[in-house]
């Protein structure tokens, strides 16, 4: 199967807001491409981040306990979550490397009514140094179905 669909996306953005020390939450909704290959799913998106003027890449894979996220562009990461792992990785800026860890609590691949929703719950360090805790969620819908409660 291979279909156009919406992706609502929650999640926590890098990047340390000045005043608080806290990073600042993201949501987004795109369109995406999804489909089945040699039993995983996918989903392919472009995101556009201010002060960059190329899309970023992403892929997402996944299956029942565990979700990958592949960025290309000018920001370069490959994160991988699986429940009860810790995986380290080079996230890759235009401004330097940092070396991200993801110490995964909970994986949640759930589907009902033609709608999946993904969801990570992690731990996050930078450079081997605790940052704090994070969950993404991801729910992807068929473009006619988009629930935005």
């Amino acid at each position: 199967m291979d279909k156009e669909v919406l992706l609502a996306m929650k999640g926590m953005q890098f990047a340390l807001n000045e005043d608080t020390g806290e990073g600042e939450p993201i949501e987004i909704i795109t369109n995406a491409r999804y489909y089945e290959k040699n039993n995983s799913r996918y989903l392919m998106y472009d995101e556009m981040l201010e002060g960059i003027e190329e899309p970023i890449s992403n892929l997402v894979k996944f299956g029942p306990d565990s979700i990958e996220v592949t960025k290309k562009g000018m920001i370069n990461v490959h994160m991988v979550f699986e429940e009860g792992k810790q995986n380290l990785t080079s996230y890759q800026t235009p401004f330097g490397s940092l070396m991200i860890g993801i110490n995964t609590h909970k994986v949640e691949v759930t589907e009902h009514d033609e709608c999946i929703h993904l969801e990570a719950q992690y731990g996050l360090d930078i450079n081997y140094e605790f940052l704090s805790d994070c969950v993404i969620s991801m729910d992807i819908s068929p473009k006619n179905k988009l629930d935005l409660s």
